[in-house]
This record gives C-alpha cells, sequence and structure tokens, in this order.
C-alpha cells in the first residue's frame, strides 16, 4: 500500500455538517470523519449522508480521506462500510476499524470491502484499512494485526478505550496515571505497537490528546512517541494540527543533514568517489548503517513535502 503522510489525523464527527466543511481548509495530512464514538446511536443514519456528501463534494485536495465505521460488535458496520464505501468510495482512501481485537477482524473488513467494491465497479483492494489497537486483547494479538491483510497501512493506538480495559486509575487520556511518577507508563503499549508496525512495513499513529486548547502539553506528549519513530498522532481540534504537523516532521537541519549523509555516501562508494565503504563527513563518520538512519528521516522529510535548504557537493563536506 502507498506510505501516505499522517503526521496529523484529524477527527470529525460525521453528525456535524459544520465541523465536515471547515476540516476541508485546515492542514491536516489526514481527515478521518467519524461514525463510531462521536457519533450518537440515533445519529448513525443522518452521519452516513453527511459523510458520504462531504467525500463526493471534493476540495479535500491530497489530505488522506478516512472513515471511522463502528467495530464489529454492534449493528452498523456492514451498513457503515456498504453505504458509504458504495457510494463514496472512489472518493475515499481507507476505512478505520476500531476496537481491533484479532485478525480475524481485519481479515472481515478485507472480504466485505472486496464485496462492496466489486457490487459498485470500484478498483477492488484500492482501498487501504487502519486498525485501531484499544484493549489488552487486541494489543496481545497484534503481530497477527498487522500481517492480516495487504490493505492494512496502519496500526493506531486507541488509549482511552485501553486504559479502561486495563483497570488503568485515571481520567486524563494522554498524561501518565496519578502516582506514575517515573517513566512513561504508556511506553510499553506504544513500543509493542511500533514493533509490529515496523516488522511488518506499517505506519504506527499514536492516540489523541483531549486536553484541546493546551498546544504546548500537546507537543509534549506529543514528543514523546515521536522520539520513538511513530509517524503521526491524532488531532482533535485546528489548534493541534500544526503542532503535530512540526513534532513529526524532522527539523531542517537534520533534513539536510539526512540527504547530505545519502549524497555523500552514494559518491564515496562508487567508482569516481573511490568505492570506500565508511567515510568523513565533516567530522562524523559514516557507513551503510548512518545511510539506513538517513532514509528514514529523509523519507519523512519529503513527505512532509520540505526542501533542502543546504546541498552536499563531492570534496566539499
Amino acid at each position: 500500500m502507498p506510505l501516505r503522510s499522517r503526521r496529523s489525523c484529524l477527527a470529525v464527527p460525521g453528525s456535524n455538517p459544520r465541523f465536515l466543511e471547515k476540516a476541508r481548509g485546515l492542514d491536516a495530512d489526514q481527515v478521518f470523519l467519524d461514525l463510531e464514538d462521536a457519533v450518537a446511536p440515533l445519529a448513525k443514519a443522518d452521519a452516513r449522508r453527511n459523510v458520504v456528501d462531504a467525500l463526493t463534494e471534493g476540495g479535500w485536495g491530497d489530505t488522506v480521506r478516512v472513515v471511522r465505521v463502528n467495530d464489529w460488535t454492534t449493528q452498523w458496520t456492514y451498513q457503515d462500510v456498504a453505504e458509504v464505501v458504495g457510494k463514496a468510495g472512489a472518493d475515499l482512501d481507507c476505512v478505520m476499524l476500531p476496537k481491533v481485537q484479532s485478525a480475524d477482524h481485519v481479515v472481515a473488513l478485507d472480504l466485505l470491502l472486496s464485496q462492496v467494491e466489486k457490487a459498485s465497479g470500484l478498483e477492488v483492494g484500492r482501498l487501504g484499512i487502519e486498525a485501531q489497537i484499544e484493549d489488552a486483547l487486541g494489543l496481545t494479538n497484534i503481530d497477527a494485526i498487522a500481517t492480516a491483510s495487504p490493505r492494512l497501512e496502519s496500526l493506531i493506538f486507541g488509549p482511552a478505550d485501553f486504559m479502561a480495559s486495563i483497570n488503568m486509575k485515571s481520567l486524563v487520556v494522554g498524561e501518565q496515571p496519578p502516582g506514575y511518577d517515573v517513566g512513561d507508563a504508556y511506553h510499553y503499549i506504544l513500543m509493542r505497537i511500533l514493533m509490529a508496525a515496523r516488522s511488518s512495513g506499517r505506519q504506527a499513529i499514536d492516540g489523541p490528546y483531549l486536553q484541546v486548547r493546551d498546544v504546548e502539553s500537546f507537543r509534549r506528549v506529543a514528543g514523546r512517541s515521536a522520539a520513538l519513530g511513530f509517524d503521526g498522532k491524532w488531532v482533535l481540534h485546528p489548534d493541534q494540527v500544526a503542532a503535530a504537523n512540526e513534532v513529526y516532521s524532522p527539523s531542517q537541519g537534520d533534513y539536510d543533514h539526512a540527504e547530505n549523509i545519502l549524497d555523500a555516501y552514494e559518491y564515496h562508494t562508487s567508482e569516481a568517489g573511490g568505492r570506500k565503504g565508511s567515510v568523513m563527513l565533516g567530522d562524523e563518520m559514516i557507513d551503510e548503517a548512518s545511510r539506513k538512519m538517513a532514509l528514514v528521516v529523509v523519507a519523512k522529510g519529503r513527505a512532509a513535502g520540505m526542501t533542502r535548504a543546504d546541498v552536499w557537493e563531492p570534496h566539499g563536506g
């Protein structure tokens, strides 16, 4: 599946046409139109129609367009997929499945998507899947979930439901629980999701920070998962979008340096550069491992649309 930029993943309730319209003008990498927790049971049918209208009206530019359907334990999942994909599948990129507990949940969505795509004349297999890990069982089965379908693009941490599933003594989503004064209570969960994602070639997305007007605290919390290697984070408010885009992008200096490592390594390992396996780049020795690390930073920078401010030249670095 394509590697899409997901630094900021904006949640928009499908039951709120005003929010759906406003989301078009924001600089979020991804917008997911929600049919699940943000929509009351009695508003589900209207929300589906709103989401179809919002998708088919266009105006989303390069934004990754996603719909979050209801989970398989509800009576709404089938109709969510059939109606939204059937009527707006050509204007959609992915379907997000919440509360994924086993590989079977992903396989079932894959099969249903294929049937709806065939019935609607859509390209079979084009739509991606995003799997939300929201409880202990889902985390236990995450390796199988990560490889359950070639459609799968990302694994997402759902902190609120997860906290409830493990009886965590806290009501504040995104912050450390009371009494946990050393380290990060979510470190194991985040690393487990990240390892499953990376070992299967998927992206890893952090969950939301609910104190939506406290942007500095959002930056602090986002910085933890960004430092581990996560690709992005949910945003619940327009004020969080720019912060997420910044936190999950490399700095200009790091991006330039990574590009220069690739150029220098390519040159010095060539015939013209002396076929060297390791070489000095300024005061730093670089080798094949350096190249692999630089590729990660460069990929994130290019996905974010960054351009170089400093270009390395042979014998000049």
